[in-house]
């Protein structure tokens, strides 16, 4: 490794619930440095969770993020001339960085409602086991078992 290792900054939670992860996903819902629009967005969804399933919607984004968040996933390693999907393990942080991705995509994919709506229609499909980002999570996790049989070469990956 070279340089210096970056020293990790502690994130702030939301304003509204106190809640880290919920935090980080508004930067994620972030475009173009506008994070009142973001926050807007995420409370609105959140808002119309809390109505729909009369239930706590951040109990709600927390069992979505947890039940999207890949185990594993396939890295290249080149070994000997040839190229090999290696399934390796995905570390904690990645494993929010990629479920808060997905579900963002998912939300932006859909067409003719506002952000606000899709998200909330998204993180509630997520919760039922359907949608575009579960799919996702269910491909990566389908490569990397096609995959298993290169697993002898994940010691060599970074």
């Amino acid at each position: 490794m070279r340089g210096k290792q970056v020293i990790k900054r502690v994130l702030k939670p939301d304003p509204k619930y106190g809640h880290v992860i919920l935090g980080k996903f508004i930067n994620y819902v972030m475009m173009g440095g506008k994070k009142i629009t973001a926050q807007t967005i995420v409370y609105n969804a959140l808002d119309q969770i809390a109505v729909t399933t009369k239930k706590d919607p951040i109990k709600i984004f927390e069992e979505a993020i947890q039940l999207i968040s890949p185990q594993v996933e396939v890295r290249s390693r080149r070994v000997g001339g040839a190229n090999y999907q290696v399934p390796l393990p995905v570390r904690g942080e990645r494993q929010n960085a990629l479920a808060f991705r997905w579900i963002i995509d998912a939300a932006r994919g859909r067409k003719g409602k506002k952000m606000s709506e899709k998200l909330a229609e998204v993180l509630m499909e997520t919760v039922e086991g359907v949608g575009d980002a579960i799919k996702k999570r269910d491909d990566v996790h389908r490569m990397a078992e096609a995959n298993k049989a290169f697993a002898h070469f994940a010691r060599f990956a970074k």
